[in-house]
């Protein structure tokens, strides 16, 4: 596995793994993890569930899970991995079907902030530190069979899916406009965002490279700060509490802070980035 680039060879996957594979021409890519036996347990739009865009961004979720075939996969296309998908979107596929002809990349943890700013492309890396390989194993298992929240493209997608059962870490109070922990959904709201701030400069310099350096600055700016390992609104979320919390209606598929006590939100247990 390069520097910058995270592709890596099947042999070298292990129970544990978030890994992931690009869709639509690089636009998009698909997350899960990876539990051994050649199996990966991710998470896609299950049926009927909200997208919560209702703009044409929605077309990506037609790529995001795994290839429909003509000819099922004598692997992985039981009737309980459909029914599970269908009822509460987290499946479980072989790996030949979740990367769909695609290359597999590894997700990376706990990187230093110099990497993080390096892999300019969101969605690769997060300078938050995984939990042990069996824990992350028994989350993924567990919503496998509970269900986890409701999918939303910016808020709930296969990414945050994913960086939960490596971290047990949620965004404490998303509200109606903010965002998940996906480092995909950073960069796509990151790019505007750059565009947007960094033309009042135009009154400081007309010269497009420094107008273009500005842009930059802004973007990692926004990536950095959103990433789950640097934000200070999040929690520590057993797997049991959330679909139980889920299940019983005590909260709500974006805002799970009602799950934890006033002292917890007080002093949410958050992850401290690698320095440089």
């Amino acid at each position: 596995m390069g520097l910058l680039s995270n592709r890596t060879g099947k042999e070298t996957l292990k129970a544990g793994d978030h890994i992931y594979s690009w869709r639509a021409a690089w636009v998009y890519a698909h997350h899960g993890i990876y539990v051994g036996d050649d199996k990966v347990i991710h998470f896609t739009r299950g049926r009927d569930q909200e997208v919560g865009t209702g703009t044409v961004i929605d077309f990506l979720l037609v790529s995001s899970g795994p290839t429909r075939s003509t000819t099922p996969c004598l692997v992985c296309s039981s009737n309980d991995a459909t029914a599970a998908m269908e009822a509460n979107g987290v499946t479980s596929s072989c790996l030949s079907c979740f990367l769909a002809g695609g290359a597999l990349y590894r997700f990376e943890y706990a990187v230093n902030p110099a990497l993080f700013l390096a892999k300019a492309r969101g969605g690769t890396c997060t300078l938050a530190s995984t939990d042990p390989d069996e824990v992350v194993v028994r989350r993924a298992n567990y919503l496998l069979s509970n269900g986890f929240r409701c999918y939303s493209l910016f808020k709930n997608n296969c990414e945050d899916f994913a960086i939960y059962c490596k971290t047990g870490l949620l965004v404490a109070e998303q509200g109606s406009v903010g965002l998940g922990q996906s480092g995909q959904a950073v960069s796509i709201i990151g790019g505007p965002l750059a565009a947007v701030v960094s033309t009042p400069f135009r009154l400081v310099t007309t010269n497009i490279y420094g107008m273009a350096v500005m842009a930059v600055g802004v973007y990692c700016v926004s990536r950095y700060a959103g990433d789950i390992g640097n934000r200070r609104d999040v929690l520590k979320v057993e797997v049991e509490d959330l679909t139980a919390g889920l299940a019983s209606g005590r909260i709500r598929p974006a805002n799970i802070s009602q799950l934890a006590t006033p002292g917890q939100v007080q002093a949410p247990v958050v992850t401290t980035p690698v320095a440089a």
